[in-house]
């Protein structure tokens, strides 16, 4: 009688322990009770500009009232890339920032862009311009952006490894849908955001549970940025995800048990 109580009580502590609670695999949930959903914030508190860094590939266009006097700064896809994704064709056509923050452009030279912001590199390049090739009435037009936002997604998540998105805004949940979701087994409550920095990398947390989420300073991405999801410890026990898969579990266990005891008995 002691021995089945006592196996009772085991059963139960593994069930109990095994389930992944409902309130850990909801995302924005309102913990602070409040009566309204509206989460005001001042959007450049939660998103700096973003600085160029070693590596980042821009896109640069200049425009003047005389298209054919800026040919030459206008990269045009060569024979083989035509066929290209756009990620290929940016990488071909764009001006990757090179190990010294420089880049290259024809007949300017080079610019070192390293922590600049894409306006500032603008203003520069239309300064360069009009100081070397133009006067003020050719209505020069500077367009810089980063040919594509790419980060990387690893973890317990749907499909991990480097996404790339045409966008200039990526909040976190787009990155993680566009990288395959969170399943259940993924703890949503501790999302590791690896950012780099000149001074080196950081690790930033975020509670994807939480609705404050989206007052957080890292709740839009950055190029480069790593995105690491931790599987919970009902993963690592290798019990149930759910009480009917835990309870199929235990079910299973109890058979194995009840049939060895019997096995013996008869022998």
């Amino acid at each position: 009688m002691r021995s089945i109580r006592l196996l009772i009580i085991v059963l139960g502590c593994i069930f109990i322990s095994s389930c992944i609670p409902h309130k850990d695999t909801v995302y924005l949930q309102n913990k602070d009770n409040a009566t309204t959903d509206t989460i005001p914030y001042n959007l450049t508190e939660v998103q700096k500009p973003y600085r160029v860094q070693i590596d980042d590939i821009l896109n640069i266009r200049i425009k003047v009232l005389d298209q054919d006097n800026v040919q030459i700064f206008n990269p045009i896809s060569q024979e083989g890339t035509l066929n290209a994704s756009s990620a290929e064709r940016a990488y071909f056509d764009g001006f990757t920032i090179d190990m010294h923050g420089n880049i290259r452009i024809p007949t300017l030279g080079r610019f070192n862009v390293l922590g600049y912001t894409a306006e500032e590199i603008e203003k520069m390049i239309e300064r360069k311009l009009l100081e070397e090739q133009f006067k003020e009435t050719a209505n020069i037009f500077v367009t810089v952006k980063l040919a594509g936002l790419r980060y990387t997604a690893n973890g317990e998540i749907g499909n991990p490894g480097t996404v790339t998105l045409f966008k200039e805004r990526v909040n976190i949940f787009e990155a993680i849908a566009n990288a395959g979701e969170i399943p259940i087994t993924g703890d949503k409550k501790d999302v590791l955001i690896i950012r780099q920095y000149p001074q080196g990398q950081k690790i930033h947390h975020l509670d994807l549970t939480d609705v404050n989420v989206m007052r957080s300073p890292y709740y839009y991405i950055q190029p480069n940025d790593m995105i690491y999801v931790k599987p919970l410890k009902q993963k690592s026990i290798g019990t149930g995800e759910t009480a009917v898969s835990s309870l199929t579990t235990i079910a299973t266990i109890v058979s194995i048990a009840a049939t060895t005891i019997l096995l013996f008995t008869r022998l």
